[in-house]
């Protein structure tokens, strides 16, 4: 009888991962045709040289790392990241944490603050140059003191300018999954923690960042993946060339791309994509514990 009752049992596990590989069968070929074979493509042609066939060993890797565009491209993209992404996690989980105390008025604040998603990339760069272009409202008012303001979009005042583009659009969004995660927070915990005389900040650190960890690696993961599509909006501002301050990475494979430098291109891109998969596994190692068998 247990015998049976154990391959019984198997042959349910088996069943069921039949089920479940069946609904899962559509999105992995939709994965492996528009992604894993393409980059399968690019990680090819990086070892072969820009036109013909042949293999060309690093020669394409040690011209990108060779390329000044590609340095400047990095140091750009890199301290965008390192800056503006802790700001967001900040300014977002503190918004979050307050709203939490607004129980009344939750979904108004939440449609407020996704707003900004909602407006296209063109008319949010039309605002900002109404504000900050040469002749723009900033500048028409500190002429009025006496203060010839700068060409913001054309100098090192860019990178703030971007910045403020990228935080403006994408703090309601991180807002609100910070927000999930808090409300799926036992309630118990506060009671207890409260109980036994610990206050706000003390209950913050430590029910509440624990307990937000693993959303908070989905956020940091979310914030990475929208800080390289900033480029639409440092397109907008400055073009395929705009000042050196807000050059990114996406400017450089846009303008390999367009002069059909593919090899360049698609070493490049095999670079990016190593640093982001190793960046994201070492966040994952950080912030999402292991399961203990």
């Amino acid at each position: 009888m247990k015998k049976n009752s154990l391959l019984g049992d198997k042959g349910r596990k088996k069943r069921k991962i039949r089920v479940e590989l069946f609904f899962l069968l559509p999105s992995l070929i939709g994965v492996a045709i528009f992604y894993f074979i393409p980059f399968c493509d690019v990680l090819l042609r990086s070892f072969r040289p820009e036109f013909g066939k042949g293999f060309a060993g690093f020669e394409n890797y040690k011209m990108v790392l060779e390329n000044k565009a590609f340095g400047i491209a990095v140091k750009n993209t890199l301290k965008f990241v390192m800056i503006y992404i802790p700001v967001l996690l900040v300014f977002s989980l503190t918004l979050a944490v307050f709203l939490d105390f607004l129980r009344g008025k939750q979904k108004l604040y939440k449609k407020i603050f996704l707003l900004p998603m909602a407006i296209p990339v063109a008319s949010l760069v039309l605002i900002w140059k109404v504000f900050f272009d040469q002749y723009g409202l900033v500048n028409r008012v500190l002429a009025g003191f006496g203060v010839i303001g700068p060409d913001y979009f054309h100098t090192s005042f860019a990178f703030l300018v971007l910045g403020i583009t990228y935080l403006w659009r994408n703090f309601g969004y991180d807002m609100l999954l910070w927000k999930t995660g808090i409300d799926a927070i036992d309630a118990e915990l506060y009671q207890a923690a409260a109980l036994d005389g610990a206050g706000f900040f003390r209950q913050f650190r430590y029910i509440t960042l624990p307990q937000l960890k693993d959303m908070g690696f989905v956020i940091v993961v979310i914030s990475v993946i929208n800080s390289f599509k900033v480029f639409r909006e440092a397109y907008l501002i400055g073009g395929d060339y705009p000042n050196q301050s807000i050059y990114m990475l996406q400017h450089l494979f846009n303008n390999w791309f367009v002069r059909l430098e593919l090899g360049k291109l698609t070493a490049a891109a095999v670079m990016l994509a190593c640093v982001v998969f190793l960046f994201i596994a070492g966040v994952e190692r950080i912030l999402v514990p292991k399961e203990k068998i």
